[in-house]
């Protein structure tokens, strides 16, 4: 078996690309992925013996404890037998809904262990969204605890309900399993059951920033283009302290802050309290963190509490990530300024896991507002309307070219058409630019891009323009109807405390764009709002505001 927390010794991104092999990464699974492949073993077993830490868990009112991959692996086991009795055979999905606790972690990997499909819920959901994704599973179990359990009165034709609770409490429903005592009747002792690389272990849905959720299914062979990621644009090392602050109800969190980090035998830290500025210094500090990984609202949230919140965590952190949105450059000048630490942005989907990357494990070029290069095992390219690749210079449809991306692993959505996934490239509803270094600048989501008196104006560059502005924290920008230009640009613009919306400021804004972009790419109309509309992810929903524009 080889060892996957061994460093790839390669150095810069073209030898990194040129030296990529589909054979190495596979071998993440196992020593030969046909004799079959069990993620809770990629992910927990292959590591225990060496009672090395595999989570570091810390609960909102300051308690912590940590798991080895000793102890998981045992109580995977046990949970494992709780499925099976259930009635949960291998390819049958079981839906969790918990918090960033050890239970979660528990049910993850027990999961895995039976052979069966791992469904996240994100504990921000509704009663609605909750049955919509329940349903669709078709999923045999459901895991939640005694805080969102309420949330399922109401929902018809739900499976079997496990749930989290003391262990001399009952469960709040009499009909419903209690977690903790089902585990203390189980053996430690429950085989892996082997599935075939092809088959699944999870089943995601979209973050919904252009529409409805759609599900679809990840097969177990996606766990290398996980841990490559984790190698190459999160630069993961066995010496370092790692947070991925992001939620496993979403793709990032699971992708990267469960399967990658565990399946390279590393230690991944869950923090069951809310986001705040505050909590995130504190256990930077008390962690000794040194390799973050988040989403660009959360840094946002630390540049608005300003440069004395973080002095005493300057030059504690060795590498940033940043994924789910754009990664605006006033953001990475603000990181090196106040932080010394380098933040890059990483750009994917939950259909690809991340594709393309500023990678802090390869030596390459930064272009300042990219996205950055493909991650190897995949080529990113930019197409035109008539699916030709474009050369730099251009903007057009970002996709990947499926002949030569060795690690691209989504088949499509289930029970529905997709129509981004071709014979040749897989199109992924994103608008991006070819740089003449190779990089790849992201211009917006196809929806999103403006079209005004005949240019194309991609959302991005506004909004990296007016987060320049000291006034500003957030904003999102949009086409507005116009018949005279087609669409006009409008910039929703959230501002900093004590900062008052007035219509000077506006014309200021306006003047700031107009005079660091382009003419004819500044907002012509500004709102000041409280908040922007955005997923439970943090994802901003500009199509919800285009559409107030259009009712209005």
């Amino acid at each position: 078996m080889n060892n996957v927390s061994t460093r790839p010794q390669l150095e810069t991104y073209e030898k990194a690309y040129a030296d990529f092999d589909l054979g190495a990464a596979l071998s993440v699974l196992s020593k030969d992925p046909a004799l079959g492949v069990n993620a809770c073993f990629e992910c927990c077993d292959r590591h225990a013996g060496s009672h090395r830490i595999a989570l570091i868990w810390e609960g909102q009112s300051g308690q912590s404890k940590t798991y080895t991959f000793d102890q998981l692996k045992d109580l995977s086991a046990q949970f494992a037998q709780v499925l099976v009795a259930c009635g949960v055979q291998p390819g049958d999905r079981v839906a969790g809904l918990l918090p960033r606790t050890p239970e979660l972690l528990i049910t993850i990997l027990g999961t895995w262990r039976a052979g069966a499909v791992y469904q996240p819920l994100f504990t921000a959901f509704g009663s609605k969204a909750i049955e919509y994704r329940v349903h669709a599973s078709k999923a045999k179990v459901l895991v939640t605890d005694s805080i969102n359990r309420s949330k399922l009165d109401g929902i018809e034709n739900l499976p079997c309900i496990v749930t989290v609770a003391a262990e001399d409490t009952a469960p709040l429903i009499a009909s419903d399993l209690n977690f903790w005592s089902e585990l203390q009747r189980c053996s430690p002792l429950f085989e892996p059951v082997l599935r075939h690389a092809d088959d699944a272990f999870l089943m995601m849905f979209t973050s919904g920033t252009t529409g409805p959720a759609k599900p679809l299914s990840v097969p177990l062979k996606a766990v290398a283009s996980f841990v490559g990621y984790m190698n190459f644009a999160v630069d993961l090392q066995p010496s370092d302290v790692f947070w991925n602050i992001a939620d496993p109800g979403w793709a990032y969190g699971l992708y990267y802050a469960v399967i990658g980090p565990l399946a390279m035998g590393h230690s991944t830290m869950f923090y069951d309290g809310a986001f705040s500025v505050d909590q995130l210094i504190r256990l930077i500090q008390k962690h000794k963190i040194t390799n973050l990984a988040g989403s660009p609202t959360a840094f946002r949230m630390l540049i608005a509490a300003g440069p004395e919140s973080v002095e005493c965590i300057k030059g504690s952190l060795r590498v940033v990530s940043s994924a789910g949105e754009p990664l605006n450059p006033e953001v990475i000048r603000w990181f090196a300024k106040h932080l010394a630490v380098t933040i890059s942005d990483h750009y994917g989907q939950t259909e690809l896991g991340m594709v393309l990357c500023n990678h802090h494990g390869l030596s390459h070029p930064v272009h300042m507002g990219s996205a950055g290069f493909a991650t190897p095992g995949y080529r990113v390219v930019i197409l035109d309307d008539e699916g030709a690749e474009l050369p730099s210079g251009k903007s057009g449809a970002l996709a990947l070219d499926l002949a030569r991306s060795a690690l691209f692993w989504f088949t499509g959505y289930e029970g529905m058409a997709t129509p981004s996934l071709g014979a040749s490239y897989y199109l992924s509803g994103d608008m991006a630019e070819l740089n003449p270094d190779g990089s790849i600048s992201f211009v917006g989501r196809a929806d999103d891009v403006i079209t005004s008196s005949g240019y194309r104006i991609g959302p991005f560059d506004v909004e990296s323009a007016l987060l320049e502005h000291p006034a500003v924290v957030e904003v999102a920008v949009i086409g507005k109807p116009d018949p005279e230009r087609t669409e006009i640009v409008k910039a929703f613009v959230v501002l900093r405390a004590q900062v008052l919306p007035t219509a000077e400021l506006s014309e200021e804004l306006r003047i700031y764009v107009k005079t660091r972009l382009s003419a004819h790419a500044y907002p012509r109309e500004i709102e000041f709002v409280k908040d922007l509309p955005k997923t439970p992810s943090g994802k901003i929903q500009r199509f919800l505001l285009r559409n107030m524009e259009k009712a209005k």
